[in-house]
């Protein structure tokens, strides 16, 4: 198993995010992964690497995302401290949205004052920016690429191991902690490498809204996901079991939405079904975005997990029998989520 580490990941730490209506620590930290990494060092379960420098990480992000919404990301640092230098001292938050356009809202005559853009470009007021978050969001997708590479070359398991996470970004938009779509990326990258039909199986607390939206009028990449119920649990807005896809895509798309309180009797038989659904598509290869935080611990969630049901969790991914990327996503109980991460990683390895 190859892991790719993302070594920039540690330039993008909030210092606050507004959560349920206030200002507080930000649950997406630089340690989330420093656990991942120290329980590696414990129990080594596959080659660490980085990302070659070669690779051309702007093409593959553009195959995904929006060329004004990637430039506006390339940019918005220096715009934001533009609007005020002492911005360099405080993080980016977005404070103004504009509203779908039948309200009267337009958004094809892109506003020039940055805090106006930033909304634009988000969904959300829990996702800062700050100095190395374009960095360490480009140094994921690269990961998430040489991840979907390493599959193409014959490998059986990869994993993107990065932060900030991806699968909240949808073409043009950031939120949930996100700005570039890793499973997404390496989705297309496993896609444009020759394979024809691609399945992604997310297993984050938090549906893959962004990761829906990317593929949600295509056949070619079936999208299933077992997340809280959107009633209750963010994104709120999106993930609810009646949307199949559009267009072409109709079809492609199952969400199997859960109570917050689920425990893992009722999590494994929804696991069952998808990947029933995913076997029944015949995919060539599988992309997992890997949320840890259905754990019973985590802060922002509220399925009831334990360490062990991860090992249950990579095997059934891998009696799959299918070449498989991995991305690292939500997992907010930091001192857990390292054990938990190997743990799959251990039962992907049987």
């Amino acid at each position: 198993m190859k892991i790719f580490h993302n070594t920039h990941h540690a330039e993008h730490a909030g210092r606050q995010e507004m959560f349920r209506g206030r200002l507080v620590d930000c649950h997406e930290v630089p340690d989330r992964l420093r656990f991942v990494l120290d329980e590696l060092q414990r129990r080594p379960v596959g080659q660490l690497l980085t990302p070659d420098a070669a690779l051309d990480v702007n093409a593959a992000m553009a195959r995904i995302h929006a060329p004004d919404y990637l430039a506006f990301l390339a940019r918005a640092w220096d715009d934001w401290v533009a609007l005020d230098p002492a911005n360099a001292e405080r993080d980016a938050l977005p404070s103004v949205w504009p509203l779908a356009s039948k309200h009267g809202f337009r958004t094809d005559a892109p506003p020039l004052n940055f805090a106006a853009r930033l909304g634009q470009y988000a969904f959300d007021s829990g996702t800062p920016l700050m100095a190395g978050s374009w960095a360490a969001a480009r140094g994921g997708a690269a990961c998430a690429l040489a991840a979907a590479q390493a599959v193409l070359g014959g490998e059986r398991f990869a994993m993107a191991l990065t932060r900030p996470p991806g699968h909240h970004a949808g073409p043009n938009y950031m939120g949930g902690y996100c700005f570039i779509n890793n499973a997404a990326v390496a989705a297309q990258a496993l896609l444009d490498g020759g394979l024809q039909r691609v399945a992604v199986l997310d297993v984050d607390y938090h549906h893959g809204n962004g990761t829906q939206t990317c593929f949600d009028e295509r056949s070619d990449v079936f999208t299933a996901s077992i997340h809280g119920d959107p009633r209750t649990e963010y994104p709120f807005f999106l993930g609810h079991a009646d949307e199949r896809g559009h267009g072409a895509g109709e079809g492609f798309n199952l969400n199997l939405p859960l109570p917050r309180g689920t425990e893992f009797d009722l999590w494994w038989a929804t696991l069952q079904n998808a990947l029933q659904a995913v076997a029944d598509f015949a995919p060539h290869a599988l992309v997992v975005p890997l949320g840890l935080d259905t754990f019973e611990g985590d802060p922002i969630s509220g399925f009831k997990l334990r360490s062990a049901d991860y090992l249950q969790l990579g095997r059934a991914i891998a009696q799959l029998g299918l070449p498989t990327v991995l991305t690292f996503e939500g997992g907010y109980a930091v001192a857990e989520v390292g054990v938990n991460t190997v743990n799959v990683l251990e039962g992907l390895k049987g």
